[in-house]
């Protein structure tokens, strides 16, 4: 089976470059990130007509995840969690994950905060966001030690200095920031894998827009496949569709693939 993750920076927009790319890609599975649009506005029909099904958590222009799947689609979840946090009035929800369950595995597409500045209350927001997904998935795994387990996405977390193209650029700046770097090790220490870095050593994820980041290669690596124990076992292949980044109307950020047995 292959599973994938792209941030694709608007759906509506990049409809055609998403159906093309899976169908040159054979992908079973692809977690969506940033699909900035409400539920009326998914393009649902031209996956549909490819064979896929799909589950779509957007509220507004912003954020946004989906799931789209030609093996199966259950048990669709918005919430990792009943008390998931979410930035400022306790009442307001942010579109940033959805689960469901695709062939056997349990896939989450998320969209973590990007917290901003240090000092801006988003930044508290992303850190509690990530140790409430970190207590999640530790929980699952305590239940099910052998389940089958893709926490996909864009982290907005260079967890390592090799992930961002020019450290010195990122001083005093989210992303790279210990608390940041600490809650993404956490998730691997409750027992999930990066099973795509083994196959992309120094590769890139995203590429900003401006300054031409993307030729100049000044990239970050923020988007990740973290497999619990038991998947991370059947993963045999993984890479960055670098060329994906390229060309009119390209997303800022490159589809994130990996097969399993």
């Amino acid at each position: 089976m292959r599973i994938a993750t792209w941030n694709v920076n608007s759906i509506r927009s990049r409809i055609d470059r998403v159906t093309g790319w899976l169908e040159r890609n054979d992908v079973d599975v692809l977690a969506i990130q940033e699909t900035k649009c409400r539920e009326d506005q998914f393009p649902g029909l031209e996956l549909s007509a490819m064979g896929y099904e799909y589950a779509h958590f957007g509220l507004s222009q912003w954020n946004g995840v989906a799931l789209i799947s030609r093996v199966g689609l259950e048990d669709v979840a918005t919430r990792f969690a009943e008390d998931q946090p979410m930035f400022g009035d306790p009442e307001v929800v942010e579109a940033r994950s959805i689960g469901a369950t695709c062939g056997g595995v349990r896939v989450w597409s998320l969209y973590v905060p990007n917290g901003r500045e240090l000092d801006n209350p988003h930044y508290t927001y992303k850190l509690a966001w990530l140790e409430r997904l970190r207590q999640s998935a530790a929980e699952w795994l305590a239940e099910n030690p052998t389940g089958q387990i893709a926490l996909t996405g864009d982290w907005n977390v260079a967890p390592q200095d090799e992930d961002v193209w020019d450290t010195s650029v990122f001083e005093g700046k989210t992303h790279v920031s210990a608390p940041e770097r600490a809650a993404f090790q956490g998730m691997l220490d409750a027992g999930f894998t990066d099973v795509v870095r083994p196959f992309t050593p120094g590769e890139f994820t995203y590429w900003d827009y401006q300054q031409l980041a993307f030729p100049k290669k000044r990239g970050l690596r923020i988007d990740f496949v973290l497999a619990s124990e038991a998947l991370a076992a059947r993963v045999d292949n993984a890479w960055i569709d670098r060329e994906e980044r390229k060309g009119k109307g390209a997303s800022d950020h490159a589809p994130v693939v990996i097969d399993i047995t």
